[in-house]
């Protein structure tokens, strides 16, 4: 699990130096960051897309992941979570949300295959050395986000502690679910969600992400089932 805290610490560290940052910095400077932040998101999304191999998994994994997170309304429940922290750590100013600096950041640090293999490397072999070196990569970008989105970034640790921590502690079991096929099929599907976020931040569009969020998790399950067909898809 150091592997995983290490992440956590980096997560908060970037979120922290991002916000401190952002007080000095004027309105006009803040708002090209989080432009030029959004178009590096819609790249990182792009180049993920492209690991896909079958692209019945992507739809159907965003079709029913989205239905199932919409009835939810996982958005709803995390946008009501960032109000009740801002009335907390964002008194007086308005133009920040805590939601949209916290999703963005746990989209971009739990979805991709780092944090799949890093942590399955971790949890099987005790071998961190890849959860190290995405910690400094989430240092950097969570540093940049909240540069312009505030302090929710900070708030994505709690999810790197139960995503990754739950994926090192059930290394074993998640071993022979998580295949090399499987791990590109969450990344792609994870990816293009991580586009639609990156769309969002730009101010092209106002999708509910977290409602996609479901997609991810489905993305292995729908390979699972694929393989026990009795003829390729």
């Amino acid at each position: 699990m150091l592997g995983v805290i290490v992440n956590m610490i980096a997560a908060v560290v970037g979120g922290a130096l991002g916000t401190l940052f952002k007080k000095g910095i004027p309105e006009k400077i803040t708002n090209s960051i989080m432009i030029a932040v959004g178009l590096c998101v819609v790249y990182i999304g792009i180049d993920g897309a492209l690991k896909g191999e079958n692209t019945l998994v992507l739809i159907i994994s965003m079709l029913v992941g989205t239905a199932i997170g919409s009835l939810i309304d996982i958005d709803d429940k995390i946008n009501r979570l960032g109000k009740w922290v801002e009335k907390k750590f964002n008194k007086g100013d308005k133009k920040v949300s805590i939601a949209e600096g916290f999703v963005t950041a746990t989209l971009l640090f739990c979805v991709g295959s780092m944090t799949v293999v890093g942590s399955l490397n971790a949890g099987l072999l005790g071998d961190n050395q890849m959860l190290y070196t995405k910690s400094l990569l989430d240092l950097i970008s969570g540093t940049m986000i909240a540069a312009s989105c505030g302090i929710g970034v900070v708030f994505s640790a709690i999810p790197i502690l139960v995503f990754q921590g739950g994926i090192v502690l059930l290394a074993e079991l998640l071993s022979g679910i998580l295949t090399t096929s499987a791990i590109n099929e969450m990344t792609c599907v994870g990816s293009v969600i991580i586009i639609a976020l990156g769309l969002n931040l730009v101010g092209i569009s106002k999708f509910k992400v977290a409602n996609f969020m479901p997609a991810i998790v489905l993305a292995p399950l729908v390979c699972m089932l694929f393989d026990l067909l009795p003829f390729s898809i």
